[in-house]
């Protein structure tokens, strides 16, 4: 059987997650210098998702030769 052209997943698609996993968070804590390791881990410092946007490629007009 065939996909439907709805249900493919384009590569400009990729939508930016509001939610990291712990490894994550733990991997962004130690480069703020935040992580403890002695500290509990239900009680985890909140970290800040970063956005990211796709830049559009400008269209570069061909200068016409005569």
């Amino acid at each position: 059987m065939t996909m439907d052209r709805s249900l493919k997943v384009q590569a400009g698609a990729i939508k930016s997650r509001n939610v990291l996993t712990r490894a994550e968070r733990v991997a962004r804590l130690k480069e703020l210098d935040r992580f403890d390791e002695s500290a509990d881990i239900i009680g985890m410092a909140k970290t800040r998702v970063q956005k990211i946007s796709l830049k559009k490629k400008k269209k570069v007009k061909k200068a016409e030769e005569k």
